[in-house]
């Protein structure tokens, strides 16, 4: 024995199923909506699909409907930190009077469907998503047929909470514990060096800082360019350091946590070397010491991560990491003595490498690929500038 249902539920069921099945649309929550279901793709040929199942009897109504449309649309750009953001809107139950003015809103279009035969004539859905006139669009499924269908939908939705809580649990951090040992390792043998070198502590531990590997312009130009990397783990004072490992524990905790390890140590290191390639062209006869520039590629890293993500952190986006980098940004320009120029290389060079390394689930390869060639052409532009500008 068949069992049936009614027609604009499979259609519903069909239309949800195709989305999130073969055009990895989820479904996301709209309070205060009934009969509708809202998907979101952001890199889909749709950022939003909505299916609206509910009945429009008019032209009033079908207004008002958009209207409705609009608040809830602006709401997700503001979450997902979109300027831009175009919509399509499946009705299932319009009047006959109802007319589609795309004059309404551009940004959203209004496709008609009362059954799964209209699907397959709809010149729309058809020449955005061709894929869409498969057999899944067929009339009166079977009971089985739907029950398949509802379990797809169950099956893709728990692999993507997978993926994501596979991201954002807690891990074992290690490789951050490694760098701040290593800094701190490396201000002890500065110190221990230093009252080796001279009687004079404060002349000592900076002539060590110079042989250790503190970075300099002219030292770099003679052929010394160890000091681009070796710079970025040693600190002025026992204040600087604390402050710099206070900051690298509490950023790179996340760093490390949401994109690995090895990751983490590769995005710390090309960080550290473009911000100690900036530093180059500012410093003049001036040494530059510490991890600061590569704690700001950290941040880079969270900026990037955090866009990607954006549907789960776009608070933390705007209300924490983008207002930190802004702040810090704003007090290096403020107080003498801090080596700018290597937080903004820092950061650019953090934002860089996180393209190149990849962030699980979301990156492709063409990213990848696009932020090797900026990172390297970057590089060769800075010492082309130091060589032959300064």
């Amino acid at each position: 024995m068949q069992a049936l249902i009614d027609e604009k539920d499979e259609l519903t069921m069909s239309l949800v199923h195709y989305f999130v099945t073969k055009e990895d649309y989820t479904p996301i929550n709209v309070q205060g909506a009934k009969n509708e279901i809202w998907l979101e793709n952001l890199n889909g040929p749709y950022k939003i699909v909505r299916i609206n199942s509910k009945y429009i009897h008019n032209d009033e109504q079908y207004k008002m409907d958009i209207f409705k449309m609009n608040y809830v649309v602006k709401q997700i750009k503001r979450k997902t930190l979109s300027f831009k953001m175009n919509v399509l809107n499946i009705c299932l139950d319009l009047g006959s009077s109802v007319k589609l003015d795309e004059n309404i809103n551009k940004n959203i279009n209004t496709v008609d469907l009362t059954n799964t035969l209209d699907v397959k004539k709809n010149k729309i859905l058809c020449g955005i998503f061709p894929n869409i006139t498969t057999e899944e669009f067929k009339k009166n499924k079977s009971f089985d047929e739907i029950i398949k269908s509802t379990e797809d939908i169950n099956l893709k939705t728990a692999t993507e909470n997978a993926k994501y809580e596979n991201i954002f649990k807690p891990k074992k951090i290690i490789a951050v514990k490694i760098v701040i040992a290593l800094c701190v390792l490396m201000y002890i043998v500065t110190l221990i060096y230093g009252s080796y070198l001279s009687d004079n502590s404060t002349y000592g531990f900076n002539l060590a800082l110079v042989i250790l590997g503190a970075n300099n312009t002219a030292l770099f130009k003679t052929g010394e360019y160890y000091r681009i990397l070796t710079s970025i783990f040693l600190h002025g004072s026992l204040w600087h350091l604390a402050v710099n490992m206070y900051s690298l524990w509490i950023i790179g905790n996340q760093v490390e946590n949401f994109v690995g390890k090895f990751k983490f140590l590769a995005i710390y290191l090309m960080s550290g070397l473009m911000g100690s390639l900036f530093s180059l062209i500012f410093l003049g006869n001036s040494m530059s010491i510490g991890a600061s520039g590569a704690i700001f590629g950290l941040m880079g890293c969270l900026l990037y991560f955090g866009y990607h993500y954006r549907l789960y952190l776009s608070s933390t986006l705007t209300r924490q990491i983008i207002p930190i980098i802004v702040l810090n940004l704003a007090l290096g320009f403020m107080v003498n003595g801090i080596d700018n120029a290597a937080h903004i290389g820092g950061l650019i060079g953090g934002y860089l490498a996180t393209m190149i390394v990849g962030l699980k689930y979301k990156s492709t390869k063409s990213e990848t690929i696009n932020g090797a060639i900026v990172y390297v052409l970057l590089i060769i532009f800075i010492i082309y500038t130091i060589f032959n500008l300064i």
